[in-house]
């Protein structure tokens, strides 16, 4: 589905660290100089689902392919940018074309990171991302007041439209982003043509010090106070070590370096599954002896649509989906056992398809 989440933040937070390590198809360049990264790199990653693992054991197939969610590593920004400071159009840009936020925000100390910004302050580096999107935003939404006045006095539609738009206004002089009005059908309708930067959902990567990662520090706790009100997630990870264990070539290494910092599994892991799910998206699977494999939906669609991304053919010939539960698959361990105990339903094209569902689908050519 080409889904892309940007990784964002002012110069020198731990950005393109971040998306080293995430990535598993590309690498940016990292360094210690503003605007390092000016064309956004682009990474596939895999997101990371137990489910997946355990429908392979049963299943023993000849492959296992996961679903992949893409992050894009983004130019740094400064104070100003809406006006073009820095890189800052190429910035707001890219930004516009991504799907989803992932802001990266500096919650350490060290005097050999270049910081122009003075004392570190989350809060005011939050603020400074979030102003330049709502000034480029605001500006958005007064080109569009002006084309659409005239019409408003002729038109009823315009002038619904005209009224959304003043909303929108009002909220962004408030410094507040447009995500938090919760536009919903016309309202929504009315600005889906200006690609709103802070319409965009959102989620904080708090990068910390080593001794920070697993209970976070002064720094990270604000960020998720204020993350909180705005109802985002924060993830609290070290992106240096991040980058380090994505380097680590066998499983008995990493589980040797996740025991050294008492880690679980890589902080990767939690950033990727919260984008994925920042992006409203769920998974369902395919189950057989040639492959067991993971497919990325919106949230809410339909049997025909999530056949639609294996082939459009399956979408236009749909006749039904045999439905297993992902907790029936596992408890009976086969698609045999679940039909054999009543457990594989038959679903017509109103189903909306479940996360964790194990799909069939029956077309016609």
């Amino acid at each position: 589905m080409a889904l892309q989440a940007g990784i964002v933040g002012l110069p020198n937070v731990g950005k393109s660290t971040l998306f080293n390590a995430v990535s598993n198809s590309a690498k940016a360049q990292a360094s210690n100089y503003r605007f390092c990264t000016i064309e956004p790199n682009v990474g596939q990653v895999d997101v990371p689902d137990e489910r997946l693992s355990k429908l392979a054991e049963l299943v023993q197939p000849n492959r296992v392919v996961p679903t992949t969610i893409e992050f894009v590593d983004i130019a740094g920004l400064v104070k100003g940018a809406s006006k073009g400071e820095g890189l800052g159009n190429k910035f707001l840009a890219n930004i516009r074309e991504v799907d989803a936020i992932v802001h990266v925000i500096r919650c350490f100390e060290d005097e050999n990171i270049l910081r122009d910004e003075g004392e570190i302050n989350p809060i005011s580096d939050k603020e400074i991302i979030d102003t330049e999107l709502q000034l480029k935003d605001l500006e958005s939404v007064e080109k569009k007041i002006q084309r659409t006045e005239k019409v408003a006095k002729v038109d009823p539609k315009a002038k619904r439209v005209l009224e959304t738009l003043q909303k929108c206004k009002d909220h962004l002089f408030q410094g507040k982003n447009i995500r938090g009005m919760g536009l919903e059908g016309e309202d929504l309708e009315a600005v889906a043509d200006i690609f709103l930067l802070t319409q965009k959902p959102v989620l904080y990567v708090a990068n910390v010090d080593e001794a920070a990662i697993l209970t976070g520090n002064i720094y990270s706790d604000i960020l998720v106070k204020a993350a909180t009100d705005e109802g985002a997630q924060v993830i609290v990870m070290n992106n240096s070590i991040e980058a380090q264990i994505t380097e680590l070539e066998t499983t008995d290494d990493k589980e040797l370096f996740f025991s050294e910092y008492g880690l679980t599994e890589p902080g990767l892991n939690r950033l990727i599954r919260a984008a994925y799910q920042l992006l409203n998206l769920v998974t369902y699977f395919t189950a057989g002896v040639q492959e067991v494999r993971a497919w990325t939906i919106h949230r809410g669609w339909k049997a025909p649509q999530a056949a639609s991304v294996i082939h459009t053919d399956f979408e236009k010939g749909f006749i039904k989906a045999e439905t297993i539960s992902y907790k029936d698959f596992v408890q009976y361990g086969s698609e045999a056992a679940c039909r054999e105990n009543g457990r594989l339903r038959i679903e017509g094209k109103e189903y909306i398809v479940q996360d964790g569902d194990i799909l069939h689908f029956r077309f016609n050519v």
